[in-house]
Formats: structure tokens, sequence, C-alpha cells
């Protein structure tokens, strides 16, 4: 075999695209000013906490704020890090490592994601790294021809699966018999979405026969249609979770099922109360037979019981094991020809509604903070989606401002500007002492 017919591994030093070359050398710059900015800031934030803590904190409570700042300036710290390795990949054609530097800044970038919606709420810090986002993700499933003709393969293979799947009723699930049902998007997405409709019809009927009966309550969690996403997203992870146990132990899949649907109620919680001081739901005060009170009320602070994850628990098992295969059997009616178009077109709606939703949230955060809505998406909100709007649609929800953990989004400016001035102030100072 000559060298020309030899295979190249994709870790070898490859001839790199132009483009992906000076991407790289952006990915370095980046980095270095990653690291140079979350320095200057940390010092900046640490000196305003110090002198007066109300140029940035929203909020009453100081505590959790400083924390989600160590922990998100201590993320935007390796992410920099990881930016210059992975712009080193791309500068030295390192394919294979280059990719899959760029699956870890990808999961970083969303972890930034969430902790900036949760200090700054919705505003334009979001579109960089919307847009790095959509960079990486690029890059990820380019940068190395190897990956990209592994993944040609595999989608061809997939295609004939698909045929001969349907023609035994079969198409969806497990072929290698590890789980119940294929974890792919198309599978995922669509048991999202009929639980998120489902969720929300199980939460309006418990909610007017329980807990006020006669009562009928707006239960829905995004801005448009009948959808809970939290039961959506509950039931993706329950599905992910218990594909592999739909044969195991009813007591097991109970347990596993109360264990994550009440630690994702909880971490749910806290994301709406930390981002915007929203309380969907408070289960404080809550005991066990009115006996004695519940434990885990009091440990999680209200944010989930031991009820709820018991019916956690239940909604698991009858999930596992009665739900899923009649819900497998609906998502087969879109017809296999256009399930991957229309089921694209449909996530790219949901994600509309989703980014719209936050964007709502946030607004009617900030007109209950009194902070002025200045700019024109402040505005389209302001008269499109104002406070009763988002009162009578999201009615079991309350914001409470001081309860947040946010950082008014003009503050970093606001400090830069403070920290400015107390510099020059000093440097003014000694130079009087020095002429003295």
């Amino acid at each position: 075999m000559t060298p020309e017919t030899q295979p190249q591994s994709g870790n070898s030093a490859q001839k790199m695209p132009l483009a992906y070359r000076l991407y790289g050398l952006f990915c370095i710059l980046l980095g270095i000013y990653t690291l140079f900015a979350v320095v200057v800031f940390a010092a900046l934030m640490t000196w305003a906490l110090q002198t007066d803590p109300s140029m940035i904190v929203v909020g009453s409570d100081l505590t959790l704020p400083v924390v989600l700042l160590v922990i998100s300036y201590a993320i935007t710290f390796s992410d920099g890090i990881a930016l210059i390795l992975f712009g080193r990949m791309l500068r030295k054609g390192s394919r294979r490592n280059a990719a899959r530097i760029s699956h870890v800044l990808i999961a970083t970038s969303v972890v930034q994601v969430l902790f900036r919606l949760m200090l700054q709420g919705v505003d334009l810090a979001l579109v960089p790294d919307a847009i790095q986002l959509l960079l990486l993700t690029a890059v990820s499933v380019t940068v190395d021809p190897t990956l990209r003709e592994e993944r040609a393969l595999k989608r061809r293979a997939r295609d004939i699966l698909d045929r001969e799947a349907a023609e035994e009723d079969m198409l969806g699930r497990d072929l290698e018999g590890k789980g119940y049902i294929e974890l792919n998007f198309f599978n995922l997405f669509w048991v999202f979405v009929i639980c998120c409709f489902l969720g929300l019809v199980i939460e309006t009927v418990y909610h007017f026969v329980i807990v006020v009966p006669g009562e009928v309550q707006d239960r829905a969690g995004l801005l448009f249609g009948p959808f809970s996403p939290i039961y959506g997203f509950g039931a993706v992870l329950m599905t992910a979770a218990l594909n592999r146990f739909y044969k195991a132990n009813p007591v097991v899949i109970f347990a596993v099922s109360a264990v994550i649907g009440g630690l994702f109620e909880a971490a749910t919680s806290l994301f709406m109360e930390f981002g915007f001081g929203a309380v969907a739901w408070d289960y404080s005060g809550s005991t066990i037979f009115g006996a004695f009170p519940d434990p885990i009320a009091a440990v999680f602070g209200g944010r989930t019981s031991t009820l709820f994850m018991c019916m956690w628990g239940a909604l698991g098992f009858v999930w596992i094991k009665l739900c899923l295969p009649w819900m497998l059997r609906l998502i087969n009616l879109i017809p296999w020809r256009v399930r991957y178009s229309f089921t694209t077109l449909c996530a790219v709606l949901m994600l509309v509604n989703g980014v719209m939703t936050l964007e709502a949230l946030d607004c009617w955060f900030e007109r209950l903070s009194g902070i002025p809505q200045t700019t024109p998406v402040e505005r389209f909100y302001a008269e499109n989606y104002d406070n009763d709007y988002m009162a009578h649609r999201f009615e079991s929800m309350t914001i409470t401002p001081d309860d947040s953990a946010r950082v008014d989004g003009a503050a970093r400016a606001g400090v830069v500007e403070a920290g400015e001035s107390y510099l020059e102030g000093a440097a003014d100072a000694t130079f009087e002492g020095a002429d003295l």
C-alpha cells in the first residue's frame, strides 16, 4: 500500500481548511480574553460586594447570588482553558481531538447559558453564547471527515432498518433489546411534546377535583399552547432512566422514578426561583398522614414532598409498563417518510415557544422589579404580554423579585464604571500626595 492510499487517522495532522484555522485562532484569542475577563470581573464583583452590594444584587439574599457567581466564574474560567485547547487542536489539524473538545465546550456553554439566565435573565449577553453554540455544533459535526462518513453510513443503515422495522411493526423499538424503545431524538421529542400536554391535563384535573373542587385553573407552563414542560422533561428523564428497566422489579421502577422525579421537580423549582423569583408550587408545611411533618418537604424547602415523590414513582411505573407501548404506537402514526422533516419543524416551533416564554417571564420580572422597559424587545412584551396577561396565563405562578438570585444585567457595566472611578480617584489622590 502506497503512502497516498494509506488511510489517515482522525488524529493525524491533516491540512485543515482555512476557515477552521481562522476559527481556531479566534477561539484561542477568545479563550485568553475569557480568562482575563474572569479575573477582572471577579475582582470588581468582589470589590462591589464588599463596598455596596446593592449595586449589583436585585434581590435581598446576598449569599445566593455570590454562590452562583462563584460557580459561574469557575465554569467560565474552565471554558476559557478549553477554548484555548480547542483552538490549538484546530490550528494543528488534530481533527478528532477537536471534535471531542467541541462536545465538552457545547456542554459547558449550555451550563453557562443556564447560569446566565439565573443571574441576569434574558438579555443580549445570550446572543454571543447562542452564536458560539451554533458554531461549535457545526464544527463538531464537520471537522472530522471520518466521523462524518460514519454518521452518513449510520443514517443509511437507519433508513434501511426503519423500513424493515415498519414492516415488522417494530418501528421505534430498541432492536438490540437493551431497552424498550430506541432513545433517539425523534422518539424523545414526541415523548416530550405528548407528555407536556398529558401532564397539563392531569394537573388541571387534579386541581379541579382535589385542590380546589370546581375551580378550573390554567396550569400551562409555556406562553403558547396547552403544554407544561416540567412533565415533558420529566417524561424524557424517566424514559432515558427506565428504558432498560422496563422488565425490572416494580419496586425498583417505583424507587428510581420517585428519586428522579423528586430531584427534577426540586431542581426546576430552584431554577425558576433563582432566575425569575417565580414560585409555581410550594409544599412547605406538608405532613405525613397529618401526623408529623414531611421530612422530604423540609429538606428541600417545599420544592418537592414525599407525596409528590410517590406520585412521580407511581407515574414512572405506569409510564414504563403501560403508557410507553401506547405512546410508541401513537408516535408511529406519523408517516415515516415525513417523520424527520415534520419533527424538525415542530422542534423549531417548540424552541421558539420556549425562548419567547423565557423572554416574557424575564420582562415580567423586570416590570415587577421596577426596571425600566427601554429596549424594543421589552416594549414588545410589555405591550402584548403585560402583567395582567402573564398573571392570567400563569395562574399558579407568583413572582417575588426579592426571592431571586438575579444580578442586574447592567450591573457589570456599572461595576466596571464604579471600579474605574474608584481607581481614578485613588490615582488622583496618589498624585496629589506626591505633589505635596
